[in-house]
């Protein structure tokens, strides 16, 4: 029953995605022209952490202050889309050149990346009338 629960978390998150990654294409296609680079991918980061559910707002901003310290260190081509606190867990959305980039920001930041997934495609509600 937890891993149908988790599966239906899994599949909730990559359609919110898909509604966030619509509504960043302007943003993302302007900002990849002038960054000459590779094609960014979408991944989603499963991250096991122990009563996650209940860390306070200010662990919360500690969290998220050395995640965009360490991205700042690391430049353009890795991007932190967002993050979704459950019970026991944090499932991150990623915008990275490479599955390398996201382990090198897990490592460096001391957050764990237990599960990385590359998202090949979105679905949103919009989908449904095209």
């Amino acid at each position: 029953m937890k891993r149908i629960k988790n599966n239906i978390l899994l599949l909730v998150i990559v359609l919110l995605t898909g509604i966030t990654a619509m509504a960043q294409t302007t943003t993302a296609k302007d900002s990849s022209s002038n960054l000459n680079s590779t094609k960014m991918k979408t991944y989603l980061i499963e991250r096991d952490i122990p009563n996650a559910g209940k860390l306070t707002p200010e662990q919360l901003k500690a969290i998220s202050q050395k995640s965009c310290s360490v991205l700042q260190h690391m430049g353009p081509q890795i991007q932190w889309i967002q993050s979704y606190v459950t019970g026991d867990k944090i499932f991150c959305v990623y915008k990275a050149e490479n599955e390398d980039l996201i382990r090198e920001h897990a490592k460096e930041g001391g957050f764990p990346a237990n599960v990385i997934t590359e998202i090949s495609t979105t679905i949103s509600p919009a989908t449904a009338k095209q």
